[in-house]
């Protein structure tokens, strides 16, 4: 088998439900990202109607908010507009996504593959059949990572936190307190890479005296997180908070808004990666399922990728 790249790359997968991605370096994942099907993507154009002052509904039915009302256009009036953010899953209710009115022709915005192929980075199609190379890079633990809000850094821990307002960080840790607030810095940087969070972020360091510290700290956010960002300097009570361009929903949004239907893709990942010579049965949590039963295209297609009808028991 060949070795594998040293330098970072993408391993890509069209998964059963889902397709998912994850930029790799010396087999640490530095970006994971996963598509859902059939969600309009940023970039979409399409024909829609002006419905209310702001929100308009394409032709397929979804309503997105304009960024701001077309002047001389009354409402029911037909006009073509360009997402510019795309639906974000929040408790209670969704946020809306974003367009713009525009003149282009109707096109699909990039999906997953076509914005990661953009990067330039080289990007390595997976199969079942092959080594789990997405795993070796600790795919799983990206996954726990969103869903818990746990992560951990040399000498400390992070509690992760999307809100409807903002994604919270808490840091806690031992050892001097401003030592502890860099390496964190440097972690958030990293975290806020590897799961795509957007939108306002804040950070709750400990307490540090000494403007001195203050700054090393927030130069720790500058040297490891990519433009564009704005952010605030450390207050003396050792909260920061960033702003990032924030077009699609966050790993851990897109997790916690659907667990179950997660499990569900992640049990059916594992199971289509069961070797033909394998045991065909499978024994899966309760709600995983139901869940897998209420979508039968879901299990239509294991069964075509994998040429046999597997077990599956609760």
């Amino acid at each position: 088998m060949a070795d594998r790249p040293t330098h970072a790359h993408w391993l890509y997968e069209d998964g059963i439900g889902e397709a998912r991605a994850a930029l790799v370096h010396d087999d640490h994942i530095l970006a994971a990202r996963i598509e859902l099907p059939g969600r309009l993507r940023v970039g979409t154009v399409a024909r829609a109607r002006l419905t209310e002052f702001q929100l308009a509904t394409i032709d397929g039915g979804e309503q997105v908010m304009l960024d701001r009302r077309p002047p001389g256009v009354t409402l029911g009036a037909a006009i073509t507009v360009e997402l510019v953010r795309e639906t974000i899953p929040e408790p209670g209710r969704a946020k809306r996504a974003r367009a713009r009115v525009t003149d282009a022709a109707p096109v699909a915005g990039p999906d997953l593959l076509a914005r990661i192929s953009a990067t330039g980075h080289p990007v390595h199609h997976l199969r079942p059949h092959e080594a789990d190379r997405l795993e070796q890079a600790g795919w799983s633990e990206v996954l726990d990572e969103a869903s818990s809000g746990e992560i951990a850094f040399a000498g400390g821990a992070l509690r992760m936190s999307p809100t409807p307002a903002m994604t919270l960080f808490d840091v806690d840790g031992d050892g001097p307190l401003d030592q502890l607030a860099e390496r964190a810095a440097a972690a958030v940087a990293r975290a806020i890479r590897r799961h795509a969070i957007g939108g306002s972020i804040g950070i709750d360091f400990p307490t540090i005296t000494g403007k001195a510290q203050r700054l090393a700290v927030a130069a720790a956010i500058d040297a490891h997180l990519a433009l564009p960002f704005e952010r605030t300097a450390v207050n003396g009570f050792g909260f920061l908070q960033i702003v990032r361009p924030r077009p699609r929903a966050s790993l851990p949004e897109l997790l916690r808004d659907d667990p179950v239907a997660a499990a569900t893709r992640a049990a059916l990942r594992q199971i289509e990666r069961t070797p033909p010579t394998a045991p065909n049965h499978h024994r899966l949590p309760p709600p995983v399922a139901a869940r897998l039963a209420a979508e039968p295209d879901w299990y239509s297609a294991l069964v075509r990728r994998t040429g046999r009808a597997p077990i599956l028991d609760a």
